[in-house]
């Protein structure tokens, strides 16, 4: 019997407590209609194809869509159902929606699992961490397997006792995580090498023998490698990687990254400290099992390149994961502080609850005020698009992907889709667009960045003519304009050009929106 059960459980440790927890962490997705996630635009994008090709003549003009096993497919399967039923845009708020209350309670699960029952007075604070930095980015399939992950680390430990119905029971589990996204099925692999390394040292074995053993168990959890030595989501076939160290510090001081520097990074100096003083204070322990999990995830972390097998910021996307599993398992061993901690936790997740759902109603309204041009066009209108990618802002840039919502409502085709084979489906039918057919292609950097590669002016006079039938840019003076562009309408950032086949016709079709 746990000990929530005997009646002496305080308020946190209540199933009242985690419920509000976990639907109080939608809260900041309710209002906008669709979340402002940097990438989600562009991906809402691919599944209205995915889900409309097939009838839509206009869109067969342009795209190409075959389905295959890869792992990289969680939100895509979670919507195409929905989206051919209600929109790619309502089906694909509701399965994001659902992404922070289940990874609310994937802490809550891990850290009752690991305390006997109980939730740790700290966990409130790991909370906002499923509105961390990948998840701001719109990393979503990688936010549901990690997600889906922390789930199944719970039932792992669970059943650590029971080894072979264990292993024939997360042999799907496992690939389920797999084709959610590979990242978060690593990093679950990760965490449960941890969970159980930290029981077999308990028991008294040797280091090198309890790694051994941990290993063996871990096994069936190998399974997805099948289908990705087959071929199934590994790029182009190539290990693609690429370390950038430096960049590491930014992910810790990036963990709650949103829009103000100051405070986020105190709330990020707040966890990375309350994480330290649960390892290393008197008055604090961390549950033994997460914090080996947590342990093997941080020296994982500090070897992963940034880019990995095609995908980027892979290590980046581990770092509120690691940060969270010290959190939820830090118990205090006096009650008082036990009940501070609870308390001041439960207050620094509302803070943040707050301010998230704020700056997302702010960077909702600036997404549809940038996306408002695509009224302008002309349905299966072929779209270049230009977008300013500053280096230097705190703030996540939300705009890098805002044209996607073009393919939801006109059908159209833009440059920044993901198109990259073995990591996504999708593949378009421009190949006179040469190097303005996908993903990053639609990025002008700031000068100042250090990875500056092409500049507006020369985008505007090289692009193919017979490919595209509009310019967009967003957040981008205007440079003098090649005759063939004419103004069609500005809205807030953006500015969209059509090309004229008769450049002594200038005019625009109709007043400028704004």
């Amino acid at each position: 019997m746990s000990d929530t059960r005997k009646g002496d459980a305080r308020w946190w440790e209540r199933r009242w407590f985690a419920l509000a927890a976990v639907l109080l962490s939608a809260v900041p997705l309710l209002w906008p209609a669709v979340p402002p996630l940097t990438d989600l635009p562009g991906h809402i994008g691919r599944y209205h194809i995915a889900a409309r090709l097939a009838d839509s003549a206009l869109l067969q003009q342009h795209w190409d869509y075959r389905w295959q096993l890869i792992g990289n497919l969680g939100v895509d399967l979670a919507v195409l159902p929905l989206a051919r039923v209600f929109g790619a845009v309502p089906a694909a708020k509701l399965v994001v929606l659902m992404i922070p209350p289940l990874t609310v309670a994937g802490f809550i699960l891990l850290s009752r699992t690991a305390g006997g029952g109980r939730l740790a007075p700290a966990a409130p604070f790991a909370f906002p961490l499923a509105y961390g930095f990948p998840f701001q980015f719109g990393f979503v399939n990688f936010a549901l397997s990690a997600a889906l992950a922390l789930l199944a680390l719970a039932l792992w430990m669970r059943m650590q006792r029971v080894v072979a119905g264990r292993a024939l029971l997360f042999v799907p589990i496992a690939l389920l995580l797999w084709v959610a996204h590979c990242f978060g099925w690593a990093l679950f692999c990760l965490f449960a090498f941890g969970t159980d390394l930290a029981w077999l040292r308990g028991e008294g074995r040797a280091l090198g023998k309890a790694i051994l053993r941990a290993g063996l168990r871990c096994l069936p959890l190998a399974v997805p490698l099948i289908p990705m030595l087959a071929g199934g989501g590994s790029g182009d076939g190539s290990l693609g990687a690429s370390w950038e160290w430096l960049a590491k510090l930014q992910w810790l001081a990036s963990l709650l990254r949103e829009q103000w520097q100051r405070y986020d990074l105190m709330c990020a100096l707040l966890l990375l400290a309350l994480a330290w003083l649960g390892l290393r204070s008197a008055a604090m322990r961390v549950d033994r099992p997460l914090a080996w999990a947590a342990a093997i995830g941080a020296m994982a972390w500090l070897v992963l390149p940034y880019r990995l097998l095609g995908g980027a910021y892979v290590d980046m996307r581990m770092t509120p994961y690691v940060v969270a599993l010290l959190i939820v398992g830090i118990r205090a061993r006096d009650r008082r502080i036990a009940s501070a901690l609870a308390w001041l936790g439960t207050f620094f997740f509302l803070l943040r609850i707050a301010t998230t759902t704020w700056v997302f109603l702010g960077a909702a309204a600036a997404q549809e005020q940038a996306a408002a041009v695509a009224e302008r066009l002309p349905r299966g209108a072929a779209v270049l698009v230009a977008v300013r990618e500053p280096c230097r802002s705190w703030s996540v840039a939300r705009l890098s992907h805002v044209t996607g919502l073009a393919i939801v409502r006109r059908d159209a085709f833009d440059n920044g889709e993901w198109t990259l084979a073995g990591q996504q489906l999708l593949r378009d039918r421009h190949p006179r667009a040469g190097a303005y057919r996908a993903d990053p292609s639609q990025m002008i950097f700031d000068a100042a960045c250090a990875w500056n590669g092409q500049d507006l002016p020369t985008m505007l006079r090289s692009f193919d003519r017979g490919t595209f039938d509009y310019v967009w840019t967003i957040d981008l003076p205007t440079p003098p304009l090649p005759p063939d562009l004419v103004p069609v309408a500005r809205s807030g950032p953006s500015l969209l050009l059509r090309v004229s086949p008769a450049p002594d016709k200038r005019l625009p079709d109709g007043p400028l929106a704004h």
